[in-house]
């Protein structure tokens, strides 16, 4: 069908007022983001990938215990057996073995490096038994895609890969565990006790042991415990069907058949198992049990008790010289919540760890203090005010399992003055600075050590003073290692967060891009919940010097505003 003459002639004749129109409208869209531009000079960002940062929120007990001296010296360590993977080489090396162990790591992780002496020695001494497995590690700040392939949230990360399958090693970081570990995966996961003797060894040497008093030592109820054993890697499995071996297990000999029980060198010696025949529920049942009503927490059992499926924890903080008085009440109070709750000792005048998960919790001073702790990713905690005696612990923890305590969050004191470009935000004000509905609010959760946000600083700073003078937008900081907030959570450090206004009811959007002005301007512009302009000094100068420069100004920086674009 042939177009009207007059609508042809009518759109010939508007199309340069309409490229006019959109030009103008173009120029006046961008106007804001051309003086941002000039007058940014961003200071590149560490890390352009964007996603990885400092700290480890995924690892909640790994940052109790966080190394925030990057410059401390790296010992000679002998790496020969450690394999270093790239994107290029990866699938050919699990493809080349059965079982690999592969480390991702960040070169500036504390713990990273305090775990590469025992990761090496692990590797070297698995080499010279010549078992079926290699070691291996990834640096994932250079290998961002593999990372995210594997969701890698923290650092260091274990993954253990059987024909190519993975699960995370989430045992001690030490030469000694980490064989011990990979060495029941590749055994049989189950060894048979025949005689006395053989009973008499693992009765006095293991710490913690599983025996099943079984008819026979091959079939169904054996390989369902073979199936538990893989399930629960810290504690060996044994099975009999020798009368004499069960009865030093604590096992009646006219007991039905299969029996389980748990053994330990403390004061409950002997936990019987009477549930299902189940891989899944016998190795529940070991989770639940395998730690003593108190445990008292060190570096080295910290991941059994903070990857334990028993999430919800009573702790108790008391100087050494008090602890004797405390933990007789603390050990009665654990015994009606066995199972259902973990007891924690924490020392709290040791340098290695009550000073550094003191301060996570916020307690401050030497006083004895029992806390409850969810430990969760939406980890809340409950102190216990009052008397510390056994009946107010047995109430308070009673009260924790049926959520009626309320949540304790840190703050620093609410500044006297607040008047800076970037205004701070403690847990005491963030109701009232950033979950105000009338404010756009871009929140930045920083670490006073870490380092991308010591070179993030300049930058926040100069994007708060460009958009200075906006009422409806706000430029905000937390320390996120004193302040805490049930709406404001980190995810590492730093953690930049946007509240726009009017829409306080919702979650927050993190801001995931380059760490640059330009990019945060134009973050904050897409999402803010109200239109705003710059308040520019002498604007008008600037008018006047914009229009008499654009020719040279599309001529020098056109090509790279359209890349910015």
């Amino acid at each position: 069908m042939a177009m009207p003459r007059s609508i042809l002639l009518f759109l010939l004749l508007a199309t340069p007022f309409l490229l006019a129109s959109v030009s103008v409208s173009a120029a006046a869209r961008d106007d804001d983001l051309d003086y941002i531009i000039d007058n940014a000079d961003d200071i590149p960002a560490n890390d352009p990938e964007g996603w990885l940062q400092e700290g480890s929120p995924s690892d909640d007990d790994d940052d109790l215990f966080e190394d925030s001296d990057p410059s401390s010296s790296d010992a000679e360590i002998d790496e020969a057996h450690v394999v270093p993977l790239t994107a290029a080489n990866f699938s050919s090396f699990l493809a080349a073995r059965r079982h690999a162990m592969v480390e991702f790591y960040a070169p500036w992780c504390g713990h990273c490096r305090a775990l590469a002496p025992d990761y090496a020695a692990a590797a070297t001494h698995l080499a010279l038994e010549n078992l079926d497995v290699a070691l291996a590690k990834v640096d994932a700040t250079e290998e961002a895609e593999l990372a995210e392939q594997y969701s890698v949230q923290g650092f260091p990360t274990l993954l253990f890969f059987i024909d190519g399958v993975h699960k995370d090693y989430t045992g001690e970081r030490t030469k000694d565990a980490i064989v011990a570990w990979i060495t029941k995966k590749l055994g049989p996961g189950v060894q048979n006790v025949t005689t006395a003797d053989d009973a008499e060894r693992i009765v006095t040497g293991d710490d913690t042991a599983v025996l099943a008093f079984l008819e026979s030592l091959s079939g169904a109820h054996s390989n369902e415990l073979a199936a538990a054993s893989r399930l629960e890697d810290a504690i060996n499995f044994y099975q009999t069907a020798s009368l004499d071996v069960a009865k030093l297990f604590h096992i009646d000999p006219e007991a039905k058949r299969p029996a389980v029980v748990l053994l330990k060198k403390e004061e409950e010696k002997v936990t019987k198992y009477d549930g299902e025949f189940r891989a899944s529920a016998i190795a529940e049942f070991v989770s639940a049990n395998k730690l003593p009503l108190i445990t008292a927490l060190t570096q080295e059992n910290a991941p059994a008790i903070f990857d334990s499926p028993i999430k919800k924890q009573i702790l108790l903080f008391a100087v050494a010289n008090e602890a004797s008085k405390f933990l007789p009440i603390f050990k009665e109070a654990a015994k009606p919540f066995k199972g259902q709750l973990l007891f924690v000792f924490v020392e709290r005048d040791s340098e290695e760890v009550g000073e550094p998960v003191a301060n996570y919790f916020g307690i401050t001073g030497q006083e004895t203090t029992v806390l409850a702790y969810t430990g969760n990713e939406d980890a809340k905690k409950f102190f216990l005010s009052g008397e510390i005696s056994l009946d107010n612990i047995k109430e308070f923890a009673q009260d924790f399992l049926e959520d009626k305590l309320t949540p304790f969050y840190k703050s620093d004191p609410v500044p006297e003055f607040n008047d800076e470009d970037v205004k701070v935000v403690v847990g005491k004000n963030l109701d009232q600075i950033v979950l105000d509905e009338s404010k756009d609010v871009l929140l930045e959760i920083y670490a006073p050590w870490c380092g991308h946000c010591q070179t993030l600083e300049p930058t926040y700073n100069k994007l708060a003073k460009l958009l200075r003078g906006i009422d409806s937008l706000v430029i905000a900081k937390m320390d996120g290692t004193n302040n805490e907030h049930p709406r404001a959570k980190p995810d590492g450090f730093p953690t930049i967060l946007f509240f726009p206004a009017g829409k306080k009811g919702f979650e927050p959007i993190t801001f995931e891009g380059d760490r640059t002005i330009v990019e945060m301007y134009r973050f904050i512009k897409k999402h803010a919940g109200i239109p705003f302009k710059l308040k520019r000094p002498d604007s008008s100068a600037a008018r006047t010097e914009s229009s008499g420069s654009t020719s040279a100004h599309e001529e020098s920086s056109g090509s790279n505003l359209k890349d910015e674009l």
